[in-house]
Protein backbone atom coordinates (compact mmCIF):
# COMPACT_ATOMS: atom_id res chain seq x y z
CA UNK A 1 0.00 0.00 0.00
CA UNK A 2 3.03 1.95 0.65
CA UNK A 3 2.40 3.75 -3.50
CA UNK A 4 -0.87 4.30 -2.53
CA UNK A 5 -0.11 6.68 0.61
CA UNK A 6 2.44 8.68 -0.59
CA UNK A 7 2.78 11.37 1.23
CA UNK A 8 5.24 10.88 4.11
CA UNK A 9 3.38 12.60 7.09
CA UNK A 10 -0.37 10.80 6.56
CA UNK A 11 1.73 7.64 6.03
CA UNK A 12 2.91 7.99 9.59
CA UNK A 13 -0.72 8.19 10.42
CA UNK A 14 -2.16 4.71 9.44
CA UNK A 15 -3.63 2.81 12.02
CA UNK A 16 -6.32 -0.07 12.55
CA UNK A 17 -9.60 0.88 12.04
CA UNK A 18 -10.85 0.07 15.50
CA UNK A 19 -8.14 2.54 16.51
CA UNK A 20 -9.42 5.33 14.61
CA UNK A 21 -13.24 4.67 15.44
CA UNK A 22 -11.47 5.65 19.01
CA UNK A 23 -11.04 9.00 17.76
CA UNK A 24 -14.68 9.47 17.01
CA UNK A 25 -16.50 10.83 20.45
CA UNK A 26 -20.35 9.83 21.91
CA UNK A 27 -22.59 12.37 19.97
CA UNK A 28 -19.81 13.78 16.83
CA UNK A 29 -21.57 15.02 13.80
CA UNK A 30 -19.55 12.55 11.26
CA UNK A 31 -20.03 12.95 7.65
CA UNK A 32 -19.08 10.09 5.12
CA UNK A 33 -18.19 9.35 1.85
CA UNK A 34 -20.53 6.90 -0.22
CA UNK A 35 -22.88 7.34 -2.77
CA UNK A 36 -25.58 4.64 -3.95
CA UNK A 37 -23.32 1.84 -3.25
CA UNK A 38 -20.16 3.48 -4.05
CA UNK A 39 -17.33 4.63 -2.43
CA UNK A 40 -18.43 4.49 0.76
CA UNK A 41 -15.82 3.73 4.14
CA UNK A 42 -15.38 0.27 4.04
CA UNK A 43 -13.91 -0.27 7.82
CA UNK A 44 -14.63 2.27 10.03
CA UNK A 45 -18.93 1.83 9.65
CA UNK A 46 -18.24 -2.08 11.62
CA UNK A 47 -15.72 -0.58 13.67
CA UNK A 48 -18.56 2.29 14.81
CA UNK A 49 -20.98 -0.39 14.99
CA UNK A 50 -18.88 -2.35 17.36
CA UNK A 51 -17.80 0.62 19.72
CA UNK A 52 -21.58 0.97 20.18
CA UNK A 53 -21.96 -2.81 20.76
CA UNK A 54 -19.68 -2.09 23.53
CA UNK A 55 -20.84 0.77 24.82
CA UNK A 56 -24.52 -0.66 25.07
CA UNK A 57 -22.80 -3.60 26.85
CA UNK A 58 -22.05 -1.38 29.56
CA UNK A 59 -25.14 0.24 30.32
CA UNK A 60 -23.48 3.52 28.50
CA UNK A 61 -24.67 5.31 25.28
CA UNK A 62 -22.82 5.60 22.02
CA UNK A 63 -24.42 6.91 19.24
CA UNK A 64 -23.35 9.91 16.28
CA UNK A 65 -24.87 11.64 13.33
CA UNK A 66 -24.43 10.21 9.90
CA UNK A 67 -24.68 12.65 6.88
CA UNK A 68 -23.46 10.79 3.93
CA UNK A 69 -23.65 11.60 -0.38
CA UNK A 70 -26.42 9.29 -0.47
CA UNK A 71 -27.84 5.45 0.00
CA UNK A 72 -24.48 3.24 0.99
CA UNK A 73 -24.52 -0.33 1.10
CA UNK A 74 -24.94 -3.01 4.13
CA UNK A 75 -21.42 -2.82 5.60
CA UNK A 76 -22.14 1.14 6.10
CA UNK A 77 -25.54 2.02 6.87
CA UNK A 78 -26.87 -1.53 7.47
CA UNK A 79 -24.37 -2.35 10.26
CA UNK A 80 -24.65 1.11 11.91
CA UNK A 81 -28.51 1.16 11.98
CA UNK A 82 -28.37 -2.64 13.38
CA UNK A 83 -26.46 -1.72 16.19
CA UNK A 84 -28.28 1.33 16.87
CA UNK A 85 -25.19 3.73 16.42
CA UNK A 86 -27.20 6.05 14.73
CA UNK A 87 -29.07 9.07 16.34
CA UNK A 88 -29.79 11.28 12.78
CA UNK A 89 -29.20 10.35 9.30
CA UNK A 90 -29.31 12.90 6.26
CA UNK A 91 -29.73 12.67 3.17
CA UNK A 92 -31.00 9.73 1.63
CA UNK A 93 -31.09 6.31 2.13
CA UNK A 94 -32.63 2.85 0.94
CA UNK A 95 -31.20 0.22 3.41
CA UNK A 96 -33.89 -1.76 5.05
CA UNK A 97 -32.25 -2.17 8.37
CA UNK A 98 -32.29 1.65 8.48
CA UNK A 99 -35.61 2.18 6.85
CA UNK A 100 -37.27 -0.17 9.77
CA UNK A 101 -35.82 1.99 12.36
CA UNK A 102 -36.73 4.87 10.86
CA UNK A 103 -40.02 4.36 10.48
CA UNK A 104 -40.01 2.99 14.13
CA UNK A 105 -38.74 6.08 15.54
CA UNK A 106 -35.51 4.52 16.74
CA UNK A 107 -33.53 6.71 14.21
CA UNK A 108 -34.18 10.50 13.00
CA UNK A 109 -33.66 10.83 9.44
CA UNK A 110 -33.94 14.21 7.63
CA UNK A 111 -34.73 13.91 3.80
CA UNK A 112 -33.19 16.45 1.74
CA UNK A 113 -32.62 17.31 -1.77
CA UNK A 114 -28.93 16.22 -2.72
CA UNK A 115 -28.08 19.50 -4.20
CA UNK A 116 -28.92 20.93 -0.90
CA UNK A 117 -27.16 18.73 1.98
CA UNK A 118 -23.57 19.91 1.31
CA UNK A 119 -24.29 23.85 1.35
CA UNK A 120 -26.62 22.94 4.95
CA UNK A 121 -22.88 21.32 6.12
CA UNK A 122 -21.39 24.53 4.93
CA UNK A 123 -23.73 27.21 6.57
CA UNK A 124 -23.28 25.33 9.76
CA UNK A 125 -27.23 24.30 10.00
CA UNK A 126 -26.27 21.06 11.77
CA UNK A 127 -23.78 22.72 14.05
CA UNK A 128 -19.87 21.85 13.67
CA UNK A 129 -18.76 19.00 11.89
CA UNK A 130 -16.33 16.72 13.72
CA UNK A 131 -15.45 14.19 11.71
CA UNK A 132 -15.13 13.61 7.74
CA UNK A 133 -14.31 9.60 6.77
CA UNK A 134 -13.76 9.74 3.16
CA UNK A 135 -12.50 6.59 0.38
CA UNK A 136 -9.89 7.61 -1.74
CA UNK A 137 -7.70 5.28 -4.02
CA UNK A 138 -4.53 6.69 -3.61
CA UNK A 139 -2.81 9.85 -1.25
CA UNK A 140 -0.18 11.70 -3.49
CA UNK A 141 3.11 13.33 -2.37
CA UNK A 142 1.16 16.23 -1.63
CA UNK A 143 -1.20 14.92 0.60
CA UNK A 144 -3.81 15.47 -2.50
CA UNK A 145 -6.98 12.66 -2.71
CA UNK A 146 -7.65 10.98 -5.66
CA UNK A 147 -11.55 9.75 -5.70
CA UNK A 148 -12.53 6.38 -5.93
CA UNK A 149 -16.11 5.23 -7.34
CA UNK A 150 -17.43 8.75 -6.49
CA UNK A 151 -17.59 12.19 -5.19
CA UNK A 152 -20.76 12.92 -3.65
CA UNK A 153 -20.23 15.29 -0.80
CA UNK A 154 -16.92 14.69 -0.13
CA UNK A 155 -15.08 18.17 -0.42
CA UNK A 156 -18.07 19.95 1.78
CA UNK A 157 -16.95 17.46 4.30
CA UNK A 158 -13.21 17.50 4.05
CA UNK A 159 -13.74 21.01 3.93
CA UNK A 160 -15.53 21.56 7.26
CA UNK A 161 -14.35 18.84 9.39
CA UNK A 162 -12.48 19.54 12.47
CA UNK A 163 -11.04 15.76 11.89
CA UNK A 164 -10.38 14.02 8.47
CA UNK A 165 -10.19 9.80 8.64
CA UNK A 166 -8.74 8.22 5.11
CA UNK A 167 -9.57 5.01 3.96
CA UNK A 168 -6.92 4.00 1.18
CA UNK A 169 -8.71 1.08 -0.55
CA UNK A 170 -6.81 -1.16 -2.99
CA UNK A 171 -9.65 -2.74 -4.52
CA UNK A 172 -10.47 0.47 -6.17
CA UNK A 173 -8.28 0.82 -9.52
CA UNK A 174 -5.47 3.42 -9.65
CA UNK A 175 -6.71 4.21 -13.16
CA UNK A 176 -9.28 5.86 -11.44
CA UNK A 177 -6.82 9.13 -11.54
CA UNK A 178 -8.07 11.45 -14.03
CA UNK A 179 -11.76 10.75 -13.82
CA UNK A 180 -12.39 13.22 -11.07
CA UNK A 181 -13.56 16.84 -12.07
CA UNK A 182 -13.79 18.69 -8.28
CA UNK A 183 -14.66 22.42 -8.71
CA UNK A 184 -15.54 24.25 -5.65
CA UNK A 185 -18.42 26.43 -6.29
CA UNK A 186 -17.12 28.76 -3.82
CA UNK A 187 -18.89 30.48 -0.71
CA UNK A 188 -21.39 33.00 -0.98
CA UNK A 189 -22.08 36.01 -1.54
CA UNK A 190 -18.94 35.65 -3.87
CA UNK A 191 -20.01 32.88 -5.93
CA UNK A 192 -19.66 32.71 -9.59
CA UNK A 193 -21.07 30.92 -12.50
CA UNK A 194 -19.93 27.43 -12.70
CA UNK A 195 -18.58 27.21 -16.62
CA UNK A 196 -20.10 23.88 -17.78
CA UNK A 197 -21.59 24.59 -21.61
CA UNK A 198 -21.23 21.06 -22.78
CA UNK A 199 -21.90 17.81 -20.36
CA UNK A 200 -17.67 17.00 -21.38
CA UNK A 201 -16.78 20.01 -19.98
CA UNK A 202 -13.83 19.91 -17.31
CA UNK A 203 -13.32 22.47 -15.18
CA UNK A 204 -11.30 21.46 -12.33
CA UNK A 205 -8.75 18.87 -10.48
CA UNK A 206 -8.50 15.38 -10.87
CA UNK A 207 -7.51 15.39 -7.10
CA UNK A 208 -9.19 17.03 -3.83
CA UNK A 209 -6.84 19.31 -2.06
CA UNK A 210 -7.18 19.25 1.48
CA UNK A 211 -5.90 20.48 4.84
CA UNK A 212 -3.25 17.41 5.69
CA UNK A 213 -3.22 18.76 9.48
CA UNK A 214 -6.43 17.91 10.19
CA UNK A 215 -6.07 14.53 9.28
CA UNK A 216 -5.97 11.88 12.54
CA UNK A 217 -5.89 8.64 10.86
CA UNK A 218 -5.24 6.78 7.83
CA UNK A 219 -6.74 3.15 7.41
CA UNK A 220 -5.97 0.71 4.60
CA UNK A 221 -8.96 -1.23 3.14
CA UNK A 222 -8.90 -3.72 0.60
CA UNK A 223 -12.79 -4.58 -0.24
CA UNK A 224 -15.29 -4.13 -3.11
CA UNK A 225 -18.26 -1.51 -3.66
CA UNK A 226 -21.36 -3.77 -2.43
CA UNK A 227 -24.10 -3.51 -5.12
CA UNK A 228 -26.97 -5.68 -5.43
CA UNK A 229 -27.02 -7.09 -8.74
CA UNK A 230 -29.87 -5.42 -11.39
CA UNK A 231 -32.65 -8.12 -11.68
CA UNK A 232 -33.14 -9.53 -15.37
CA UNK A 233 -35.30 -6.92 -17.22
CA UNK A 234 -38.80 -8.43 -17.09
CA UNK A 235 -41.69 -8.03 -19.47
CA UNK A 236 -43.31 -5.37 -18.21
CA UNK A 237 -39.94 -2.85 -17.80
CA UNK A 238 -39.68 -3.61 -21.41
CA UNK A 239 -43.04 -2.01 -21.94
CA UNK A 240 -42.58 0.61 -20.03
CA UNK A 241 -39.01 1.88 -21.68
CA UNK A 242 -40.51 1.12 -24.84
CA UNK A 243 -43.46 3.49 -24.06
CA UNK A 244 -40.57 6.14 -23.14
CA UNK A 245 -38.67 5.46 -26.76
CA UNK A 246 -41.58 6.26 -28.33
CA UNK A 247 -42.32 9.19 -26.25
CA UNK A 248 -38.58 10.11 -27.42
CA UNK A 249 -39.76 9.65 -30.57
CA UNK A 250 -42.47 12.04 -30.43
CA UNK A 251 -39.64 14.95 -29.11
CA UNK A 252 -38.19 14.73 -32.24
CA UNK A 253 -41.28 14.56 -34.61
CA UNK A 254 -42.63 17.68 -32.80
CA UNK A 255 -38.94 19.60 -33.73
CA UNK A 256 -38.21 19.70 -29.65
CA UNK A 257 -35.22 16.91 -29.84
CA UNK A 258 -32.76 15.41 -32.72
CA UNK A 259 -31.43 11.72 -33.14
CA UNK A 260 -27.85 13.20 -31.88
CA UNK A 261 -29.00 16.18 -29.14
CA UNK A 262 -30.16 13.59 -26.51
CA UNK A 263 -29.24 14.30 -22.78
CA UNK A 264 -30.38 12.07 -19.94
CA UNK A 265 -30.62 12.00 -16.52
CA UNK A 266 -31.35 9.26 -15.22
CA UNK A 267 -32.92 7.33 -11.86
CA UNK A 268 -31.67 3.91 -10.24
CA UNK A 269 -33.09 0.72 -10.83
CA UNK A 270 -34.15 -1.54 -13.41
CA UNK A 271 -36.92 0.50 -15.79
CA UNK A 272 -34.08 3.07 -16.12
CA UNK A 273 -31.34 0.12 -17.46
CA UNK A 274 -34.16 -0.98 -19.62
CA UNK A 275 -34.49 1.90 -21.01
CA UNK A 276 -31.00 2.34 -21.91
CA UNK A 277 -31.42 -1.46 -23.21
CA UNK A 278 -33.44 0.07 -25.67
CA UNK A 279 -31.41 3.10 -26.06
CA UNK A 280 -28.68 0.41 -27.82
CA UNK A 281 -31.17 -0.25 -31.20
CA UNK A 282 -32.55 3.01 -31.28
CA UNK A 283 -32.03 5.65 -33.74
CA UNK A 284 -30.40 8.01 -31.62
CA UNK A 285 -26.39 8.58 -31.29
CA UNK A 286 -23.99 10.82 -29.43
CA UNK A 287 -26.35 10.62 -26.72
CA UNK A 288 -24.84 12.64 -23.23
CA UNK A 289 -25.96 11.99 -19.93
CA UNK A 290 -25.89 14.96 -17.00
CA UNK A 291 -26.97 12.89 -14.25
CA UNK A 292 -25.86 11.48 -10.42
CA UNK A 293 -24.76 8.21 -10.99
CA UNK A 294 -23.18 5.90 -13.48
CA UNK A 295 -25.46 2.64 -13.86
CA UNK A 296 -24.62 -0.74 -15.94
CA UNK A 297 -26.79 0.35 -19.18
CA UNK A 298 -24.55 3.45 -19.75
CA UNK A 299 -21.26 1.38 -19.48
CA UNK A 300 -23.29 -0.75 -22.38
CA UNK A 301 -23.96 2.65 -24.13
CA UNK A 302 -20.48 3.73 -23.98
CA UNK A 303 -18.87 -0.01 -25.12
CA UNK A 304 -21.71 0.34 -28.19
CA UNK A 305 -20.38 3.98 -29.43
CA UNK A 306 -23.82 5.15 -28.43
CA UNK A 307 -23.07 7.64 -25.41
CA UNK A 308 -20.23 9.67 -26.28
CA UNK A 309 -19.60 11.28 -22.33
CA UNK A 310 -21.44 10.91 -18.64
CA UNK A 311 -21.03 12.96 -15.99
CA UNK A 312 -22.12 11.57 -12.56
CA UNK A 313 -21.14 12.08 -9.09
CA UNK A 314 -20.75 8.39 -8.32
CA UNK A 315 -21.35 4.83 -9.82
CA UNK A 316 -24.01 2.36 -9.34
CA UNK A 317 -22.72 -0.68 -10.82
CA UNK A 318 -23.67 -4.23 -10.69
CA UNK A 319 -21.01 -6.23 -9.22
CA UNK A 320 -20.47 -7.63 -12.36
CA UNK A 321 -20.05 -4.13 -13.67
CA UNK A 322 -17.91 -2.65 -10.74
CA UNK A 323 -15.22 -5.46 -11.84
CA UNK A 324 -15.33 -4.29 -15.50
CA UNK A 325 -14.88 -0.71 -14.62
CA UNK A 326 -12.23 -1.34 -12.29
CA UNK A 327 -9.98 -3.49 -15.00
CA UNK A 328 -11.12 -1.00 -17.70
CA UNK A 329 -11.31 2.42 -16.26
CA UNK A 330 -8.32 3.83 -17.82
CA UNK A 331 -10.44 3.31 -20.87
CA UNK A 332 -13.48 4.68 -19.34
CA UNK A 333 -12.49 7.88 -17.80
CA UNK A 334 -12.15 8.64 -22.06
CA UNK A 335 -15.61 8.89 -21.50
CA UNK A 336 -16.92 9.74 -17.94
CA UNK A 337 -16.21 12.55 -15.64
CA UNK A 338 -17.30 12.25 -11.92
CA UNK A 339 -17.67 15.69 -9.54
CA UNK A 340 -18.91 17.13 -6.42
CA UNK A 341 -22.38 16.37 -6.06
CA UNK A 342 -23.11 20.33 -6.11
CA UNK A 343 -21.84 20.48 -9.29
CA UNK A 344 -23.30 17.13 -10.81
CA UNK A 345 -27.21 18.31 -8.98
CA UNK A 346 -26.59 22.39 -9.50
CA UNK A 347 -29.65 23.33 -11.27
CA UNK A 348 -27.88 26.69 -12.95
CA UNK A 349 -26.01 23.34 -15.14
CA UNK A 350 -29.01 20.96 -15.58
CA UNK A 351 -31.18 24.01 -16.46
CA UNK A 352 -28.16 24.97 -19.42
CA UNK A 353 -27.05 21.30 -20.94
CA UNK A 354 -31.13 20.94 -21.92
CA UNK A 355 -31.24 17.08 -20.13
CA UNK A 356 -34.66 15.02 -20.23
CA UNK A 357 -34.85 13.53 -16.61
CA UNK A 358 -36.37 10.44 -15.95
CA UNK A 359 -37.49 9.34 -12.63
CA UNK A 360 -38.88 6.74 -10.16
CA UNK A 361 -41.63 7.44 -8.46
CA UNK A 362 -43.89 5.49 -5.56
CA UNK A 363 -47.32 7.15 -6.80
CA UNK A 364 -48.82 9.82 -8.97
CA UNK A 365 -52.23 11.45 -8.55
CA UNK A 366 -54.91 12.22 -11.37
CA UNK A 367 -54.07 15.94 -11.61
CA UNK A 368 -49.96 15.04 -11.32
CA UNK A 369 -48.19 15.42 -8.40
CA UNK A 370 -45.71 12.78 -7.95
CA UNK A 371 -44.90 10.93 -4.63
CA UNK A 372 -41.68 9.16 -4.85
CA UNK A 373 -40.40 8.64 -0.88
CA UNK A 374 -43.87 7.34 1.35
CA UNK A 375 -45.59 4.60 1.42
CA UNK A 376 -49.67 5.26 2.77
CA UNK A 377 -48.63 9.47 3.36
CA UNK A 378 -46.52 7.79 6.31
CA UNK A 379 -43.95 4.88 5.86
CA UNK A 380 -40.22 6.50 4.12
CA UNK A 381 -39.24 4.01 1.59
CA UNK A 382 -35.47 5.72 0.47
CA UNK A 383 -35.88 9.20 -0.13
CA UNK A 384 -36.51 12.03 -2.94
CA UNK A 385 -32.72 11.46 -3.72
CA UNK A 386 -31.34 14.13 -6.65
CA UNK A 387 -34.79 13.68 -8.39
CA UNK A 388 -35.95 17.32 -6.93
CA UNK A 389 -33.10 18.37 -8.50
CA UNK A 390 -33.04 17.20 -11.82
CA UNK A 391 -37.11 17.23 -11.88
CA UNK A 392 -37.82 20.93 -11.36
CA UNK A 393 -34.92 22.37 -13.53
CA UNK A 394 -34.96 19.59 -16.62
CA UNK A 395 -36.10 21.06 -19.89
CA UNK A 396 -38.57 18.15 -20.01
CA UNK A 397 -39.47 15.87 -16.23
CA UNK A 398 -40.56 12.23 -16.90
CA UNK A 399 -41.78 10.12 -14.27
CA UNK A 400 -41.78 5.99 -14.80
CA UNK A 401 -42.95 3.77 -13.02
CA UNK A 402 -44.65 -0.23 -13.25
CA UNK A 403 -48.25 0.78 -12.79
CA UNK A 404 -49.44 -1.10 -9.91
CA UNK A 405 -47.27 -2.69 -7.08
CA UNK A 406 -47.36 -6.01 -4.08
CA UNK A 407 -48.99 -8.06 -6.63
CA UNK A 408 -51.72 -5.33 -7.58
CA UNK A 409 -52.87 -4.59 -4.01
CA UNK A 410 -51.31 -0.71 -4.40
CA UNK A 411 -52.31 1.64 -7.47
CA UNK A 412 -49.22 3.86 -8.45
CA UNK A 413 -52.24 6.42 -10.27
CA UNK A 414 -54.43 7.31 -6.83
CA UNK A 415 -57.13 10.29 -6.75
CA UNK A 416 -55.29 12.23 -4.18
CA UNK A 417 -51.55 11.63 -3.43
CA UNK A 418 -50.66 10.83 0.14
CA UNK A 419 -47.38 12.65 0.17
CA UNK A 420 -45.90 15.23 -2.40
CA UNK A 421 -42.87 15.35 -2.94
CA UNK A 422 -42.71 17.23 -7.20
CA UNK A 423 -45.82 19.00 -7.27
CA UNK A 424 -48.01 19.39 -10.76
CA UNK A 425 -45.99 22.63 -11.56
CA UNK A 426 -42.77 20.12 -12.00
CA UNK A 427 -44.00 16.87 -13.27
CA UNK A 428 -44.61 16.98 -17.35
CA UNK A 429 -44.60 13.04 -18.24
CA UNK A 430 -46.01 9.83 -16.49
CA UNK A 431 -44.96 6.54 -17.87
CA UNK A 432 -46.48 3.18 -17.34
CA UNK A 433 -46.35 0.17 -19.03
CA UNK A 434 -50.13 1.19 -20.41
CA UNK A 435 -48.26 4.67 -21.81
CA UNK A 436 -47.58 7.73 -21.98
CA UNK A 437 -49.63 10.64 -20.05
CA UNK A 438 -48.33 14.03 -21.33
CA UNK A 439 -49.35 16.60 -19.31
CA UNK A 440 -47.74 19.45 -20.38
CA UNK A 441 -49.77 22.39 -21.59
CA UNK A 442 -52.95 20.88 -19.64
CA UNK A 443 -55.23 22.79 -16.88
CA UNK A 444 -55.63 19.82 -13.72
CA UNK A 445 -59.14 18.92 -14.98
CA UNK A 446 -57.83 17.92 -18.74
CA UNK A 447 -55.20 15.88 -16.88
CA UNK A 448 -57.45 13.37 -15.47
CA UNK A 449 -58.02 10.98 -18.28
CA UNK A 450 -54.78 10.78 -19.46
CA UNK A 451 -53.61 9.90 -16.04
CA UNK A 452 -56.51 7.40 -15.94
CA UNK A 453 -55.25 5.64 -19.04
CA UNK A 454 -52.00 4.90 -17.50
CA UNK A 455 -53.20 3.31 -15.04
CA UNK A 456 -53.59 -0.77 -14.39
CA UNK A 457 -57.03 -1.68 -15.48
CA UNK A 458 -58.31 -2.77 -12.37
CA UNK A 459 -58.10 0.49 -11.08
CA UNK A 460 -59.99 2.61 -13.68
CA UNK A 461 -62.90 2.09 -12.56
CA UNK A 462 -62.32 2.84 -8.98
CA UNK A 463 -60.49 6.22 -10.53
CA UNK A 464 -63.60 6.68 -12.52
CA UNK A 465 -65.78 6.77 -9.72
CA UNK A 466 -63.81 9.12 -7.43
CA UNK A 467 -63.91 11.44 -10.34
CA UNK A 468 -67.44 11.85 -10.68
CA UNK A 469 -67.84 12.28 -7.27
CA UNK A 470 -65.24 15.20 -7.17
CA UNK A 471 -67.17 16.58 -10.17
CA UNK A 472 -69.75 17.70 -7.71
CA UNK A 473 -67.32 20.21 -5.88
CA UNK A 474 -68.33 23.52 -5.71
CA UNK A 475 -64.79 24.16 -7.01
CA UNK A 476 -64.06 23.46 -10.64
CA UNK A 477 -60.19 24.39 -10.80
CA UNK A 478 -59.13 21.64 -9.20
CA UNK A 479 -61.76 19.04 -8.34
CA UNK A 480 -61.75 16.93 -4.85
CA UNK A 481 -63.89 14.97 -2.51
CA UNK A 482 -61.87 15.64 0.56
CA UNK A 483 -64.45 13.29 2.34
CA UNK A 484 -62.94 10.29 0.26
CA UNK A 485 -59.28 11.87 -1.13
CA UNK A 486 -57.65 9.02 0.61
CA UNK A 487 -59.65 6.02 0.35
CA UNK A 488 -57.28 4.08 -1.47
CA UNK A 489 -54.98 4.79 1.22
CA UNK A 490 -57.18 3.69 3.61
CA UNK A 491 -58.35 0.90 2.06
CA UNK A 492 -54.51 -0.35 1.82
CA UNK A 493 -54.28 0.02 5.72
CA UNK A 494 -57.19 -1.41 6.31
CA UNK A 495 -57.21 -4.53 4.57
CA UNK A 496 -53.80 -4.65 2.56
CA UNK A 497 -55.31 -3.74 -0.30
CA UNK A 498 -56.19 -0.74 -2.77
CA UNK A 499 -58.69 -2.74 -4.26
CA UNK A 500 -62.60 -2.61 -2.72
Amino acid sequence: MSDRIANALLRGKIMSADEAAQLIDNGAKVGMSGFTGAAYPKALPTAIANRAKDAQAKGDSYKIDVFTGASTAPDCDGVMAEAGAINYRMPYQSDPIMRNSINSGEMKYQDIHLSHSGQYVEHGFFGQLDVAIVEVTRITEEGHLIPSSGVGNNVDYLDNAKKIIIEVNEWQSLDLEGMADIHRIGHLPNRTPIPIVHTGDRIGTTYIDIDVTKVVAVVETNAPDRNAPFKPVDEQSKQIAGYFLDFLEGEVQGGRLTYDSYVMQSGVGNVPNAVMAGLLDSKFENIEAYTEVIQDGMVDLIDAGKMSVASATSFSLSPEYAEKMNAEAKRYRKHIITRPLQVSNHPEVIRRVGLISSNGMIEADIYGNINSTHVAGQRIMNGIGGSGDFTRNARVSTFISPSDAKNGAISSVVPFASHTDHTEHDAMVVITEYGVADLRGLAPRDRVQKMIAVAHPDYRPLLEEYVERASKSKFQHTPHDLATAFSFHERLLETGSMKK
